[in-house]
């Protein structure tokens, strides 16, 4: 043969850069675990006299958190590092997901660039500037609505009732909503481009409309993936400090309501850390410890929703378009 020689008849020297790639790759992967078990064994040895001090169960769901009197309980802490995270989930991915939907979907073609482009923009603003925005502009904006909604579901447990403070737990979810929203948008839309043809021309050829033909083909297809951008915004809004910094307030009990002021994990160590000595220290690092950990389980949550997400999406092939298709199509259609 005029070729050159065939691929399995090459030396072994010809084969040494893919294995050479294939032992740096796999090192760094071991590096990055390597780093965070190692953030790990530090952050349990700096809380260390803190869990010894209150206890592992008694810093994490005690209601003290007092420098002053050594008293240290995370549990307000940790309750309002959840609550502006589920606001923020709560608030934007339906938007973020409406825009990638938008803009993978219904958009002209001839803006559908520009406004993916717009979008990612928000990803680019610091976070500083987030809650600066929050604090001076969109708290005393909404101050009004919120003593009208706190007035209105005064019925309500926590929601209503009380009055409003600037700043507060809606805001912080408001502002943690905007900053994961190019996240979870960018993703989706990536996810929804990978929508093989075929089961959008299938929708539409049965008679669905564009949202129903978004509503039985587009959706189901992409759970698995608008799931995971989900939780990737979630683990997002967790670990944000500065701008939850600036727009939740540093009382460190839980609120009362809504619209009063709290604290978070990130919070609390960016205030605080600077001046800390002793056992504060320690209680500043296990805080930390306990985000660390909250992390960890919201990833080991997501892997578990798009794990279920992906064996309930149907088989991205025409013949699984049309085994359970037509019958739900034909359905909406009518």
């Amino acid at each position: 043969m005029s070729g050159g020689p065939a691929l399995l008849a090459r030396s072994p020297l010809a084969r040494l850069p893919d294995r050479a790639l294939k032992l740096a790759l796999t090192g760094l992967a071991a590096l990055i675990l390597a780093l965070i078990v190692y953030f790990f064994v530090r952050l349990v040895g700096e809380a260390h006299p803190a869990f010894a001090h209150e206890g592992v169960f008694g810093f994490a769901f005690n209601n003290n958190w007092n420098v002053s009197a050594g008293r240290f309980g995370a549990l307000p802490l940790l309750l309002g590092t959840l609550i502006t995270s589920g606001l923020a989930l709560l608030f934007g991915v339906p938007i973020a997901v409406a825009t990638a939907l938008y803009a993978a979907e219904l958009a002209p073609l001839r803006i559908r660039s520009a406004l993916a482009v717009l979008v990612e923009l928000l990803a680019a603003v610091p976070s500083v500037v987030y809650g600066l925005w929050g604090i001076f502009f969109l708290a005393p904006k909404l101050q009004g609505s919120e003593q009208w909604i706190a007035n209105r579901l005064s019925f309500v447990p926590f929601i209503g009732g009380g009055a409003v403070t600037i700043p507060n737990y809606f805001i912080g979810g408001l502002i943690l909503a905007i900053m994961i929203l190019p996240i979870v948008s960018a993703i989706s839309r990536e996810v929804i481009a990978t929508v093989p043809s075929d089961h959008r021309e299938a929708a539409l050829g049965l008679g669905a409309t564009r949202w129903e033909m978004i509503r039985i083909a587009v959706l189901p297809y992409c759970r698995a993936g608008i799931v995971g951008a989900a939780m990737l915004g979630l683990g997002r809004a967790i670990g944000e400090t500065i701008a939850v910094t600036i727009v939740i307030g540093d009382a460190p009990q839980l609120g009362s309501h809504l619209f009063g002021q709290g604290y978070s994990l990130a919070a609390v160590i960016a205030n605080e850390f600077g001046e800390a000595q002793g056992l504060h220290r320690s209680a500043l690092f296990a805080a930390g410890l306990v985000l660390f950990v909250l992390t960890l389980l919201v990833n080991a949550v997501a892997r578990v929703l798009v794990s279920r997400a992906s064996r309930g999406r149907a088989e991205p092939t025409p013949a699984g378009v049309s085994a359970g298709g037509p019958q739900t199509l034909s359905g909406a259609a009518a």
